[in-house]
């Protein structure tokens, strides 16, 4: 179909849909993968030794990812490892990466009631007009970079509030800077 339409918009929309296509396959080949693990003797982890897990496969694309502990109540508090957690934290850090300017910021913090990751870049941050739709399907923040339709960040969200979060977008900074907020009643985690 695509060979026989002349350049225009309607062929503009084929291309898209041919190469979100091809994103949908790479994302559920990811999930796939993120499952193969199914012996593994590490099922459950720290939150920052799963932090760092899903953060290490973008430290070496030119940007600094800091982890930092903050507002601690006892030892780090343990995840059971799960397809959906995994892929859905390495979906937002690995947007974070992409969009800032020299680093990302991911603060860890709990207490008895809460465990909250939050994920921080110094880029350009969220348009001001998507901000509250964020994490819905077919919204994109990526503007003019050839960018798609934002179902990467909508399946990372469906599959961390299937793990009992809560997932909050917006600018730390009046220029930017755009911070991702991922909250987990403490139960939900200690149930698991």
């Amino acid at each position: 179909m695509r060979s026989d339409l002349p350049e225009g918009p309607l062929r503009e929309d084929i291309e898209l849909i041919i190469s979100q296509t091809a994103r949908c396959r790479d994302i559920l080949a990811k999930l796939r993968n993120l499952g193969a693990d199914g012996g593994d003797p590490f099922t459950m982890l720290p939150l920052s030794d799963l932090i760092a897990e899903v953060a290490s496969p973008h430290e070496h694309e030119g940007k600094t990812i800091t982890i930092r502990k903050e507002q601690m109540a006892g030892p780090d508090p343990v995840f059971r490892r799960n397809v959906g957690l995994l892929y859905g934290l390495g979906n937002l850090i690995e947007n974070a990466v992409h969009f800032a300017k020299s680093g990302v910021m991911i603060e860890c913090s709990w207490d008895r009631t809460a465990i909250s990751v939050t994920i921080t870049d110094d880029g350009p941050g969220f348009p001001l007009e998507l901000l509250a739709r964020m994490g819905e399907p077919y919204i994109s923040n990526r503007g003019g970079d050839g960018g798609g339709l934002g179902l990467g960040v909508f399946i990372a969200k469906t599959l961390l509030q299937r793990t009992g979060a809560k997932i909050a977008f917006e600018n730390s900074h009046e220029r930017g800077h755009a911070r991702v907020r991922v909250v987990w009643p403490r139960k939900v985690v200690e149930e698991v």
